[in-house]
């Protein structure tokens, strides 16, 4: 396909993709606002891909996942995935629903329980406040590159954010925070997300987050 417009809806722009709500269960009542994030992001990426690439499609199809994952309460009106197929893994660990994301959210179920982070000790929003405090501009995302696919999609992507706010009681250190990390994404001929497997060092991306040393004295 040529023209952007003649794609799915859920591997179009995140932006279009929100014109289309009606009906839909959001988290806070009411569809997620991106503009300052969209500022932020088109100032600090490192990839441009061409519109209506596969890198593009990839791009804007994890966004709306994201989207969705983070803000649709009901899994049901989720567009970027087969719901009642769908399964979501990091590191070969335990396969998760569309329902354990919104129950959960994804901080939690990607990080699970280590030194650094008690999975099990954190709610949706307590994970979701707790990065927002530690990355107040924003931890961004953006695909690198597709290595391989459809159906079973392989993009690197990068993660990033300023770590200028307190994570816990860890001093921020005011330095970007990365990660990299690679996913496998299958999908149906319609490029609906089936299963989704992602791999990348969450040990090392704690670590940065208390790299600050000593805890904020209270």
């Amino acid at each position: 396909m040529s023209q952007t417009q003649d794609l799915p809806l859920w591997v179009q722009d995140r932006e279009e993709v929100l014109k289309h709500d009606d009906g839909v269960e959001w988290r806070d009542g009411e569809r997620p606002d991106y503009s300052m994030t969209n500022i932020s992001l088109a100032r600090e990426k490192q990839c441009n891909h061409a519109e209506g690439s596969l890198n593009a499609i990839a791009e804007n199809l994890v966004k709306t996942f994201e989207m969705e994952a983070s803000f649709k309460t009901n899994p049901q009106q989720w567009i970027s995935v087969v719901a009642d197929k769908f399964r979501m893994s990091t590191n070969g660990g335990k396969e998760y629903t569309a329902q354990d994301i919104v129950d959960q959210g994804t901080y939690n179920l990607f990080l699970e329980n280590s030194e650094h982070y008690q999975a099990s000790e954190e709610t949706f929003e307590s994970s979701y406040n707790l990065f927002h405090n530690a990355f107040p501009n924003g931890f961004h995302w953006e695909l690198i590159e597709v290595v391989a696919g459809p159906p079973n999609v392989v993009f690197k992507w990068r993660h990033w954010g300023t770590f200028k706010g307190t994570y816990k009681d860890y001093q921020p250190t005011g330095k970007t925070i990365e990660v990299i990390g690679l996913s496998m994404a299958k999908v149906r001929e319609d490029l609906k997300v089936e299963s989704v497997e992602h791999f990348f060092d969450t040990n090392k991306f704690l670590t940065q987050l208390t790299s600050g040393g000593c805890p904020v004295s209270h």
